[in-house]
């Protein structure tokens, strides 16, 4: 039988410990018998992070961006026993979280339907695909170990430096605590809504949206206001004319129906 033959290579993100087995195993008894291979290849290997200083993930990444599709195999975001346990000259960021970054993307986890097997709650019918934002939050999150009393405070400072645009306290500490503070930029929100309309479009699938608006009333609130400038804007018709629909509620709600 003739190999299938491949014109644009695939970049291919190796990864850690029984990743790196499977995968040669998939490739070997899965893919190599009938594909004429071309890969690109990244060790994403925890040790080969530390050789490289991390410059490995940004090369995969922008290698990604080029060819436009890729494997990436699961890896390791060391924590301070990894640090120990591979002798890490510091404790290196998600890899998932840097790729993603420079793609500005979008992870949609989607089930594969299997006849014969069951979803867990048993009026579902189709499948359930979500949408995550992955840029900013925790991702690239500043944190703090706040030692003892003391005041953690906001600030902003515009640019120009002419004045102080925000200043508050965030809590009056009494004693150790700690402390988190995240971001978002209304560009990669706006990046993020029209993957999910686009996603919605392709699939032809309602699209939901839910945050906690009722409490995080400038974080969570942007990304509610962008997502419904994008949709009235550029995706309302499109929706119409397919019969889908897209609404937003608050979190609760979300769970509450889909279960």
């Amino acid at each position: 039988m003739e190999k299938i033959k491949m014109t644009t290579p695939l970049v291919e993100m190796d990864g850690d410990e029984m990743t790196r087995i499977l995968w040669q195993q998939i490739k070997d008894e899965v893919i190599l018998p009938f594909v004429d291979l071309k890969t690109e290849y990244y060790d994403l290997g925890l040790v080969h992070r530390e050789e490289t200083q991390d410059q490995v993930t940004v090369d995969a990444a922008n290698a990604n961006k080029k060819y436009g599709v890729a494997v990436k195999c699961a890896t390791i975001t060391p924590n301070a026993q990894r640090v120990e346990e591979y002798h890490l000259s510091q404790m290196w960021k998600s890899p998932n979280g840097t790729i993603r970054a420079i793609l500005d993307g979008t992870v949609f986890r989607a089930p594969i339907m299997v006849k014969g097997i069951s979803p867990v709650v048993r009026t579902w019918k189709q499948p359930i695909t979500i949408a995550r934002h992955a840029f900013g939050d925790v991702y690239r999150a500043t944190e703090y170990r706040v030692p003892g009393p003391g005041k953690a405070e906001l600030v902003f400072t515009s640019d120009d430096h002419r004045r102080t645009a925000h200043w508050q306290t965030v809590h009056r500490f009494e004693g150790p605590g700690v402390l988190q503070a995240q971001f978002n930029t209304d560009q990669s929100i706006t990046s993020f809504a029209r993957s999910c309309f686009q996603y919605a479009v392709d699939t032809r699938q309602d699209l939901w949206f839910a945050t906690k608006d009722t409490i995080s009333k400038q974080y969570d609130h942007t990304f509610k206001d962008i997502f419904q400038e994008i949709y009235d804007a550029e995706y309302k018709e499109k929706f119409e004319s397919l019969g889908i629909e897209y609404f937003y509620t608050l979190i609760d709600d979300a769970v509450a129906r889909v279960i």
